[in-house]
């Protein structure tokens, strides 16, 4: 049996203006993963991902990591109830 979970998180550091949410929406579609980014007003950028929970695991790693364009301070995520009608992951303006 395959457990689906769905995490919010909330991304600081260096993440608007630097190709971070279509970084995300790659690596979200790599892994296999559905939700949203969006950039917040502070500065910081939300974004919910649905999946299995290896995957999100992995893409939280990959998140972390940044490029040399991104540099990820910090990542504070809680687990949220799933969406059951989601296909794809998309950013949001």
């Amino acid at each position: 049996m395959i457990f689906i979970n769905r995490y919010f998180f909330k991304v600081s550091g260096r993440v608007q203006g630097v190709g971070f949410r279509f970084h995300s929406q790659y690596l979200a579609d790599h892994f296999n993963l559905t939700g949203w980014v969006k950039n917040c007003d502070d500065g910081t950028v939300e974004m919910e991902v649905q999946g299995r929970e290896d995957d999100i695991a992995a893409f939280k790693i990959k998140i972390q990591e940044g490029n040399r364009f991104i540099k990820v301070k910090d990542i504070y995520s809680e687990k949220i109830d799933i969406t059951s009608e989601e296909k794809a992951f998309r950013v949001i303006y």
